[in-house]
């Protein structure tokens, strides 16, 4: 399990590092203005859509199913399994999206009202979006796609695929933004070809794999009455926590320009973490426990959890603590060229500080949500779900006023403290995880060498400040690379000496490394 997450992280990483890069040049050629506003609504809205359908509550229904049959019957039923399954996600997909297409003004009306206020904006959102929109289709059948590859533990893949939509997207603003009016069109039509290029690549593997997917004859199997039962409240608990993520793109359309955007920046420093390593923990662990727990292993499902759970904390505490510490330069140093100031940048670390609170959260909610699905059981995190989003959009509208867009990433990080917990106490209540000894004895740990790398930055911080405010790029970037350095060295020397990492199970990794 742990050779597959490094595999998955060590491709998300990649596709990151990609990331960065396009949205260095993002922040360079499109700033933080109007048209950056209207292009970062017309990004997430597909996204958001995409996480209820696809990656949320379609694959936490769909993956414990897929890989039970797997097991079970074999590789041909479940491929049955999945031919009806698509034929039914083609078809509510392009239901919606005609939908979408034919009331887009009415639709932004609705998800950022604050831009009715400004015309051109909102032309432009409604331009951007119409060119988007069509990539939650082509999207969300690579989700599947990849639901199906990784059950077969063929996860490279799936992983892969968004180095092609950072690729795709670096490739519009460098060749199609001097070809278009602003980099924003640019932009919009790059995110549609990488949903094409995305879904043939995977179409490939799956071909590979001799896992071709077919549209059948749309009819109500037993296993497609299943799939639905178990998807209904699993939908009803991601609809509840993308209404959090909506309320954001909406709450923030009201507040000044600029809101959106450094939302959009702090936020994809947030997720580096978070994709890094509790997507590709999450990612694993679902068919893992799937497969045990269908095989009676009910010890070695919790096992993995805790292992996990382990696992993700001891990697995201060094990335909360920088953002916490070192936000400002961070920021700065990454993004603040051409047409982003240093407005745009203090403006968004404070957002990337409140964010970076919630971050262990966030990462943790990915293991523990998976006892349940792992189990069948959608109807439990539908609940926890509720009670997380009714405190976070709660705090949102108390905050927006004297925090801006700061208030609303902090009640994102209230939200998921309250939503981890709430899964955490119910798991242990039905016996269904028990944090083991390993685990209890290493979380003190992990907060001292927390701390430690705290102090650490703090002061590596004020020593390097000429390097990182110097107006040289290459100044500014050693500056952070050296910074980043000591943070990191200082964690590692800590957990090393405190025992949170132990030679043997580095040899023992390393040993499985070369195996496969």
């Amino acid at each position: 399990m742990f050779r597959h997450i490094l595999s998955v992280g060590g491709l998300t990483l990649a596709s990151r590092v990609l990331g960065f890069l396009r949205d260095v040049l993002t922040a360079a050629l499109l700033g933080a203005g109007p048209v950056a506003d209207a292009f970062f609504v017309a990004f997430r809205l597909p996204n958001h859509f995409r996480a209820l359908f696809a990656e949320g509550a379609f694959n936490s229904a769909f993956v414990p199913l897929f890989s039970g049959k797997l097991v079970q019957d074999g590789a041909a039923s479940a491929r049955r399994f999945a031919d009806e399954v698509m034929t039914l996600l083609v078809i509510v997909q392009l239901v919606l999206l005609l939908a979408v297409l034919a009331f887009m003004p009415q639709f932004m009306t609705v998800f950022a009202p604050g831009f009715a206020d400004e015309p051109e904006k909102f032309r432009l959102a409604v331009l951007f979006t119409s060119i988007t929109f069509p990539y939650l289709l082509l999207i969300s059948l690579v989700s599947l796609y990849g639901g199906v590859l990784n059950s077969m533990s063929r996860f490279g893949s799936a992983a892969a695929a968004p180095i092609l939509m950072n690729l795709c997207l670096i490739a519009a603003l460098v060749i199609g933004t001097p070809l278009m009016p602003t980099a924003g069109h640019a932009l919009s039509w790059g995110v549609l070809a990488s949903g094409v290029a995305q879904f043939l690549y995977l179409a490939w593997d799956a071909r590979r794999a001799d896992m071709t997917l077919r549209p059948v004859m749309p009819r109500l199997s037993p296993d497609v009455k299943r799939f639905l039962a178990v998807l209904g409240p699993a939908a009803l608990g991601s609809g509840l926590t993308q209404i959090s993520l909506f309320a954001d793109t909406l709450i923030a359309s009201a507040l000044p320009t600029g809101a959106v955007s450094y939302l959009y920046y702090a936020d994809r420093l947030n997720q580096l973490p978070l994709g890094v390593i509790g997507i590709a923990v999450g990612t694993v662990l679902l068919p893992e426990m799937s497969k045990r727990i269908k095989s009676g292993d009910e010890a070695g499902a919790v096992d993995s959890q805790n292992r996990a759970i382990e696992l993700s904390l001891v990697l995201t505490l060094p990335a909360a603590i920088a953002f916490l510490v070192a936000g400002t330069p961070i920021l700065s140093v990454l993004f603040q060229r051409g047409a982003f100031g240093p407005s745009d940048a203090a403006a968004s670390a404070l957002t990337l500080q409140a964010y970076a609170l919630g971050l262990p959260a966030f990462v943790v909610i990915r293991s523990l949500v998976n006892g349940f699905y792992a189990r069948h059981d959608t109807a439990t995190p539908v609940r926890v779900a509720l009670a997380a989003v009714g405190i976070n959009v709660a705090l949102k509208l108390a905050l927006m006023g004297p925090l801006a867009q700061v208030g609303l990433a902090v009640a994102t990080s209230v939200g998921a403290w309250v939503n981890a917990g709430l899964l955490a106490l119910l798991l242990h209540r039905r016996g269904l995880f028990r944090a083991d000894a390993r685990l209890t004895r290493n979380l003190p740990r992990m907060a001292i060498a927390a701390v430690a790398m705290a102090g650490a930055l703090w002061l590596a911080t004020e020593r390097l400040a000429p390097w990182l405010g110097a107006a040289g790029v290459v100044e500014r970037l050693g500056g952070l690379v050296v910074l980043a350095a000591v943070g990191l060295t200082v964690y590692a020397v800590a957990a090393v000496l405190l025992g949170l990492v132990r030679r043997s199970d580095l040899g023992r990794l390393r040993r499985r490394r070369a195996k496969a």
